[in-house]
């Protein structure tokens, strides 16, 4: 092989090696913003329903996984009508 041959082999693999990177960290950055601005809009979402006399937990079970004891128990509870108002406690 002559030797301006071998020198475009590895400018192609240069470039492929550069353009994996950019795509790997973009992913990364996209993936962090996303679960970043997910908690935030879910605190946000908390403090408006707090405001408006929502249950916050209700808020913070529409954003949880589907594994999650907590919001199991909660809907378990809500289910059978054994979700108690700050209202219904002080009366």
């Amino acid at each position: 092989m002559k030797k301006e041959q071998l020198m475009n082999i590895f400018k192609g693999d240069i470039v492929t090696i550069i353009c994996a990177t950019v795509f790997g960290l973009a992913c990364i950055i996209g993936l962090s913003t996303y679960h970043i601005n997910d908690r935030q809009l879910m605190a946000d979402n908390i403090n408006k329903a707090i405001e408006r006399g929502i249950q916050p937990l209700s808020v913070r079970c529409s954003y949880a996984e589907g594994d999650d004891a907590i919001c199991l128990a909660f809907s378990i509870g809500a289910s059978n009508n054994m979700v108690f108002d700050d209202e219904q406690d002080k009366k």
